[in-house]
């Protein structure tokens, strides 16, 4: 990959806590290593305690890592030419209570460079977006969790970034909030911004990402573009063959992942479309009757369990 079309780049990025009073290390994240494209939609994954928010908080320079470098657009983390190039969403964002939606908004944005009517402009214009604009002068301490979360991503937009990363943004979220997020992240990767989230909601990674990276434990366990971990040689097809005698019992069987026979019926649980197409050779030189061919594609979800958990 060139490196004009990375915009994130992780190399061997590792973590050591040490436990006050008793010394004890603990290591959060062991030697990490990905890389983001321009453009893409990407998708961290893990389960609690997997390295996610670690690694998060050591692209945004909020920790140090203890080993490892990484690089946003080109610029050593941590630095202020990267993440002044960078929108981030906490996974609980924290807003000053006595604040407004417009008052944080507005900060932010002049944290980031803006100021006049520019700033008043971009405020205006991330919290209609994020259908906020009836709350947005009401104080931030008597809103609930969901807007809240739409004012994190606000003030993490309003600089209009190159980069977003987003610490599960659809946290507190309705099912209708949720829906906006996602076509948010979309419209985003459209206008060619790169998008970086991590989130536990699997379909929704499914639905969105071009790539994903799973962690388990520290380190990475399964990641590329969803089309190869998604592709023919994961999806799974249930085959039932009819009238089988019991000498071929076997021999088919062991084509198989998986294999029941049911009286004289044979059903085969088969990896993949070569598998599929060798079984259905066999089964065809042998005069058996194919009662019936099911395809069942492997999800996302299936994938995390059995590598992550």
């Amino acid at each position: 990959m060139k490196k004009s079309e990375t915009a994130l780049s992780v190399e061997k990025l590792a973590k050591t806590f040490v436990k006050p009073f008793t010394g004890t290390k603990v290591e959060a994240v062991r030697g990490v290593s990905f890389e983001v494209r321009r453009g893409d939609i990407f998708g961290f994954l893990g389960p609690n305690g997997a390295g996610k928010t670690t690694t998060i908080k050591m692209l945004t320079g909020l920790i140090f890592p203890t080993a490892g470098k990484a690089t946003i657009l080109g610029e050593p983390v941590p630095s202020p030419d990267a993440m002044g190039k960078v929108g981030f969403l906490p996974e609980n964002p924290y807003v000053y209570p006595y604040l407004t939606p417009r008052e944080f908004v507005s900060l932010c944005g002049r944290l980031n460079g803006l100021s006049g009517r520019t700033l008043h402009a971009a405020v205006e214009r991330v919290i209609e977006r994020l259908g906020i604009t009836y709350a947005m002068d009401r104080r931030v301490g008597a809103l609930s969790k969901g807007m809240l979360q739409r004012t994190g991503l606000a003030a993490a937009l309003v600089h209009s970034p190159e980069l977003l990363i987003l610490d599960e943004p659809m946290s507190g979220l309705d099912p209708v909030g949720r829906k906006e997020v996602r076509d948010l992240i979309v419209e985003e990767s459209r206008a060619g911004r790169t998008v970086f989230f991590s989130s536990h909601i699997l379909s929704d990674v499914e639905l969105l990402c071009d790539h994903v990276c799973i962690l388990r434990k520290g380190e990475v366990v399964a990641g590329g573009s969803m089309e190869d971990l998604l592709g023919s040689d994961s999806r799974c097809s249930e085959i039932t063959l009819a009238d089988v005698p019991d000498e071929l019992v076997a021999d088919l069987s062991a084509l198989a992942s998986t294999a029941e026979r049911l009286g004289k019926s044979l059903v085969l649980d088969v990896q993949g479309d070569e598998g599929v197409k060798t079984i259905l050779q066999r089964a065809l030189a042998s005069n058996l009757r194919i009662e019936s061919l099911h395809p069942k594609r492997e999800t996302l979800e299936d994938i995390f369990v059995r590598k992550a958990l």
